[in-house]
């Protein structure tokens, strides 16, 4: 069975179940699943490398009602599938009443109030082993903060588990490639619930950033606004081609920090770095707009931001007040271009999908731009065509490329074309990376040409900062002298003129006037 049908099996099964209402809930529900399996097939990975690794879902205690509470084993493999010694699934496994028992009355209540332990200091190797198994817990006990069990039939929900083992296997790292298809089709499904603000990133346009920006082993990449994780994960293989050795896999591995408000789009990020072997994913489940500005330390600062932060939404009344006052806005856009530039260390490097609506924008948006131009190095702008982001959404969007810590002398545009024979991109003709490879040859030995054109600071400011600036290479495009575009333009305002005055005339007499 393929793995559309698959997720799509698993979700007729559950809109058969009377406690899941809507799309959105049967994703949720889903993906918590999709975590615990994923994180079964990591714990197969750490027992294989490790002789004294002990699974944060063993032993789990938590208060419940002042009482504390503690349930031995909680692993996937004890209760949801569990194997007999050659690996087969067992037949006699807990459904009905009973397993519907043991989740709602232990297993959830014992992820979302999971013991930690106090914190651990020292470098001997249980203070080590005790510091890991700590962190692990912290990192399940926040994936399950905002989840939520939903089905009412203990049958309905093995036979969803049951689907699961038999369409998805996380243990082979030749099938791990499948989350990104799984979290991709999920988006689309979020998108048909209603859940707007929320799409996938292409891979192509996420691979060109990170190869573009090249982040360097030792470098901390942010994503302030990371939904799924998709140019963490990029970044992260980009950055494993660099590791030589262990030390190199752990620096790599607290080197990937994300964001994400939503507890939805944060789980499936978590669970996607998990798939591609990180152990403790440092995702804040936050808002990252609601830190003010002034508040932002040295410590804040990062080598590299890759994002796709929100926009068309609006933020909350309180949250611009963080800002200084000419930044002020509701456009989650505007916002975050202002956050993006605090947050990046002098010489730190950003890659950032914009609307076009940044770039003619006037108002705040000016100012932001201003601001933009003067602490920051914008070199270049990938204007990319429309439908990259479809179905999810038809506006236009932009990559801004960006170094901090000098002002803007010149900025140079490439303008994506469309492969030939296309004329919009859809599911089954997506963006590649191959079409990329145009710019990444220009890249190093910028000229102007059909694609490409430069535009100098004076220019931008001499247009009010807008950077909506058409390609004057264009074929077609014309080139005509200014002093004749001006007379042109006298000369039809001239004629305007005089068919108004015509007008005019020709109504008051028909009116008697």
């Amino acid at each position: 069975m393929s793995l559309s049908a698959s997720l799509k099996s698993i979700q007729d099964i559950m809109r058969k179940d009377v406690g899941v209402d809507g799309d959105a809930q049967r994703l949720g529900q889903l993906v918590w699943l999709l975590f615990l399996k994923v994180w079964a097939a990591r714990e197969e990975d750490f027992e294989a490398t490790s002789n004294d690794f002990t699974s944060p879902l063993v032993d789990v205690t938590w208060l419940e009602g002042g009482e504390r509470k503690t349930a031995a084993d909680l692993r996937w493999s004890t209760w949801a599938a569990p194997r007999d010694e050659s690996g087969q699934l067992l037949k006699k496994t807990s459904t009905g009443d009973e397993l519907l028992a043991f989740v709602n009355g232990s297993l959830f209540p014992a992820l979302k109030g999971m013991e930690v332990g106090p914190a651990v200091e020292g470098d001997d190797a249980a203070s080590v082993q005790a510091r890991v198994l700590r962190e692990r817990r912290l990192l399940i006990r926040s994936v399950f903060e905002d989840a939520y069990q939903y089905m009412k039939s203990g049958t309905l929900l093995r036979q969803v588990i049951d689907k699961l083992e038999e369409g998805l296997d996380f243990s082979s790292a030749q099938n791990r490639h499948l989350f990104g298809e799984i979290y991709e089709q999920l988006l689309r499904d979020l998108q048909g619930a209603g859940n707007a603000g929320e799409f996938y990133t292409p891979r192509a346009v996420t691979q060109f950033a990170v190869d573009q920006i090249d982040p360097r082993l030792g470098e901390v990449v942010l994503d302030p606004a990371c939904g799924t994780g998709g140019f963490l994960t990029c970044a992260l293989q980009h950055l494993h081609r660099q590791a030589q050795g262990g030390d190199d896999r752990r620096t790599l591995q607290d080197s990937i920090r994300g964001i994400e408000k939503k507890p939805l789009p944060h789980l499936l990020c978590v669970t996607n770095l998990v798939v591609h072997a990180v152990d403790q994913p440092r995702i804040e489940h936050r808002n990252t707009l609601r830190q003010a500005i002034a508040d932002l330390t040295e410590k804040d600062q990062v080598d590299v931001i890759l994002t796709n932060p929100p926009f068309g939404g609006m933020e909350e009344d309180d949250i611009e007040r963080g800002f200084p006052p000419e930044f002020r806005t509701r456009e989650t856009a505007d916002l975050f271009l202002v956050l993006i530039i605090a947050l990046l260390k002098d010489g730190g490097r950003a890659a950032v999908v914009l609307p076009d609506g940044t770039l003619f924008g006037e108002g705040v948006k000016t100012a932001v731009k201003k601001h933009l131009l003067s602490e920051c190095d914008l070199h270049t702008i990938v204007r990319l065509p429309k439908g990259v982001f479809a179905p999810y959404t038809s506006i236009r969007t932009n990559l801004l490329f960006f170094t901090k810590g000098q002002p803007t002398k010149e900025i140079w545009f490439y303008e994506h074309p469309y492969p030939e024979g296309y004329k919009s991109y859809s599911k089954t003709k997506p963006m590649k990376i191959e079409e990329f490879a145009a710019e990444k040859a220009w890249w190093g030995k910028r000229e102007e040409g059909a694609h490409a054109w430069r535009v100098s600071i004076q220019q931008v400011v001499e247009r009010g900062y807008n950077l909506d600036i058409s390609n004057p290479n264009a074929v077609g495009a014309s080139h005509e002298d200014l002093g004749e575009l001006l007379a042109r333009f006298e000369r039809e305002r001239a004629a305007a003129a005089g068919l108004r005055d015509e007008l005019r005339d020709l109504l008051a007499k028909a009116l008697g006037l």
